[in-house]
């Protein structure tokens, strides 16, 4: 299902068309001047693909550049400034104030002009393929870019996609002439040419990847590799491949590559917000029945229920905030600095469990405990009396359930969670009862 477009104005008047997808933490994916048009591409299954997977793990951004796609066409200033002020107008419309920036091929020197600007809202900075200074290669394309746009965009296509996928880099063709028309293409592509960051690379305080596939070209991996010595704190993943189109070849390894340094963004922003020592609301899973499972279906078909648990705690994680401390095989350990999202999120995973369940052949019953305090903070695990309570107050709950202690409820107090008052209720190692109340989730009728 395509996302809806929306719209943002540039500090200059210029109307920008986005769309995002996905819940979590932010990740804006820039346009590849001047082919961009956030609604055909959609058409292009690859790339569905593409944007699906990355919103997998994220909140999701995409825009159209001015010129381009659903942005406004008539415009006269393609500058660098200008272009910046584009990614700007969509930050500001979102009210984003930490955000990863991914930048493909011609993105690329506006991406990092915007990170050298901004240290402060960018958190992480994914530059695919892509240079501080066009290489000076792509200046052959020149003539042929003033003579005849049509068979420039073939060129191009067969260029971005590899020469091999003949097919596919005609429909692509036929995409691009849709993105621009001929004069501003050649207006952008211009002016992209001649955008030059180099002096500000050592201004990037952002961590940032570049990506590049080894027989892609232009840039090539020495542009890659020059990119990464002259970006503090940067680093260099080399994928094999020869297409510029991140959905052709080995996608997989491009997005792991993406997931797994976002994924370190995202550890740093939990432990931004919720440091060690800090009050915590701690969340526990537990998959009811678990070893029965295991039993009467056989460890393959069972770890396939209990993947499914793992896709659902984690999205509704990502979702809402939650760090996951750690994963038991059959239940999951879980972190906020906000009581309220914690709450929110157990909500959102019965929900999710409900609805898998209603069209599974093996339903998914889950417990959910949650309690607050100052655990204590050692090697990205917690400890303490918190911890221990959260744990057997999800031990105490039935599968479907959701309990929380008075502490908890004390803290949303307010905010429109439904409880029921399950009284007071011997756990496990402590020495007095303790009162815990049921989180109601189910949607009233």
């Amino acid at each position: 299902m395509e996302p809806r477009i929306q719209y943002a104005r540039a500090a200059d008047g210029v109307s920008i068309a986005f769309w995002t997808l996905g819940e979590g933490l932010p990740a804006v994916q820039m346009p590849n001047l001047p082919w961009s048009h956030i609604q055909l591409e959609w058409q292009i299954p690859g790339w569905c693909r593409w944007y699906e997977r990355l919103a997998e793990k994220r909140k999701l951004v995409r825009y159209d550049g001015r010129g381009l796609g659903l942005s406004d066409r008539n415009v006269a200033d393609c500058s660098l400034d200008a272009q910046v002020l584009d990614l700007e107008a969509v930050v500001d419309r979102l009210g984003l104030e930490k955000f990863a920036v991914l930048s493909p091929i011609y993105s690329g020197p506006i991406a990092i002009a915007y990170a050298a600007r901004h240290p402060e809202a960018v958190s992480r900075l994914v530059l695919w393929c892509s240079w501080a200074r066009a290489p000076s290669e792509l200046q052959a394309f020149r003539s042929l870019r003033d003579e005849d746009w049509e068979l420039f965009t073939e060129a191009v296509a067969h260029a971005t996609l590899g020469w091999s996928e003949s097919e596919e880099a005609h429909r692509f063709a036929a995409f691009m002439l849709e993105c621009v028309t001929a004069e501003a293409g050649r207006a952008i592509l211009s002016a992209a040419l001649e955008f030059d960051v180099t002096t500000v690379l050592s201004q990037v305080r952002s961590p940032t990847l570049i990506v590049q596939r080894r027989q892609a070209w232009p840039p090539g991996v020495e542009v890659a590799k020059g990119l990464a010595s002259r970006i503090p704190d940067a680093r260099l993943a080399l994928l094999e491949g020869v297409s510029l189109a991140t959905w052709i070849g080995d996608m997989e390894a491009v997005a792991s590559a993406i997931d797994e340094f976002l994924g370190e963004g995202q550890e740093a922003a939990v432990a931004e917000r919720a440091p060690a020592g800090a009050f915590r609301t701690v969340l526990f899973t537990d998959v009811e029945g678990s070893t029965a499972l295991t039993q009467r279906l056989g460890d393959a078909s069972a770890r396939e229920v209990l993947r499914a648990h793992e896709r659902i705690v984690r999205e509704a994680l990502r979702a809402h905030g939650g760090s996951e401390v750690k994963a038991m095989g059959d239940g999951f350990m879980a972190s906020f600095s906000s009581a309220t999202r914690a709450l929110e999120c157990a909500i959102a995973m019965q929900r999710a469990f409900a609805a898998h369940s209603e069209a599974a052949e093996e339903p998914i019953r889950v417990r959910i405990g949650l309690n607050a305090g100052e655990p204590i903070a050692e090697e990205k695990d917690l400890f303490g009396t918190a911890v221990n309570m959260a744990a057997r107050i999800a031990a105490t709950a039935e599968g479907g359930e959701i309990l929380a202690s008075d502490v908890v409820r004390q803290l949303v107090a307010g905010k429109g969670f439904l409880f029921s008052d399950r009284g007071e209720v011997e756990l496990r190692g402590f020495e007095e009862p303790v009162r815990l109340y049921e989180v109601r989730w189910r949607e009233r009728v």
